[in-house]
């Protein structure tokens, strides 16, 4: 039962980080967003490393710098997709595709997956369809950019994850804190060359403190449960985090979906827990 109850408060609490990187950067640049969230949540994340028992190898901190640039990339252009003001479409459209990765990697490398992933992956393509669909006047409609940048940040996530599965469980959380060494520098790295300014302003600073620790402790949740229960349970009930931003979406923001687009979330929930078996 611990583990379950692990996962489902991992998955609220990445749904409700998402929705707050989303607030935030509807009135500051996702970058600028994206990096001071990540600073602010380190401390939290060395007291994780010295609570959190692990011995990391050189191969480990490695692969947790690589992901590391591939989530910051992810967030960067989640949190852009997220202030449009569609974040009931973008969240399940970006977890879908995240899930439906390894999926497709496996076709490529002739690792073919189950016949339960396969038709996850099949309805993750319905799900994207349905969610995007307005009226045809344009009342609802989600614009093929923003479902165009959901999907990128999806592939991003799922490359993200894919890294970071390099790691050996017996380093702790040292390699999640290398993943959030690298995300900072590329960040940091990247706003220099865009001239962004590292200063989201104090109306959006709560929501980005809110973005950054939200993610640090779902992470620290997900790798507890996983290390307690089986992990495809633990990855379904997780990967079911764009719940709460949705319900956050609908219910702080008002957003308004058709029925046709709400047909379209359940499947991309369904699409989640299959992709995940």
């Amino acid at each position: 039962m611990l583990p379950i109850v692990l996962a489902a408060v991992s998955a609220i609490a990445f749904g409700t980080a998402d929705f707050s990187g989303g607030k935030a950067s509807r009135h500051a640049d996702p970058i600028a967003v994206t990096v001071v969230s990540q600073l602010l949540s380190l401390p939290l994340l060395v007291v994780l490393v010295l609570v959190v028992p692990g011995t990391p190898r050189a191969v480990d901190l490695a692969w947790g710098l690589l992901a590391g640039v591939a989530g910051a990339a992810g967030v960067m252009l989640l949190y852009r997709a997220l202030a449009t003001g569609v974040m009931a479409v973008v969240a399940p459209v970006t977890a879908i595709t995240a899930a439906v990765v390894p999926i497709v990697a496996g076709l490529v490398v002739a690792d073919s997956p189950g016949g339960v992933a396969l038709g996850g992956a099949g309805l993750a393509v319905v799900a994207i369809a349905l969610v995007s669909l307005g009226e045809p006047g344009g009342a609802g409609r989600v614009s093929g950019r923003v479902v165009g940048t959901a999907l990128a940040a999806g592939l991003l996530f799922g490359i993200f994850f894919a890294l970071l599965g390099q790691a050996d469980s017996g380093a702790g959380m040292w390699p999640v804190l290398a993943v959030r060494v690298s995300s900072i520098a590329f960040g940091v790295a990247l706003a220099a060359h865009t001239g962004v300014r590292l200063r989201p302003g104090r109306r959006v600073l709560g929501w980005t403190a809110a973005a950054g620790l939200l993610d640090s402790a779902a992470n620290a949740l997900f790798l507890a449960a996983a290390g307690r229960g089986h992990l495809s349970v633990v990855a379904a009930i997780a990967s079911l985090y764009p719940a709460s931003t949705v319900l956050l979406a609908l219910a702080v923001d008002r957003e308004r979906l058709r029925p046709v687009q709400l047909a379209g979330l359940g499947f991309a929930a369904a699409a989640l827990v299959l992709a995940s078996v």
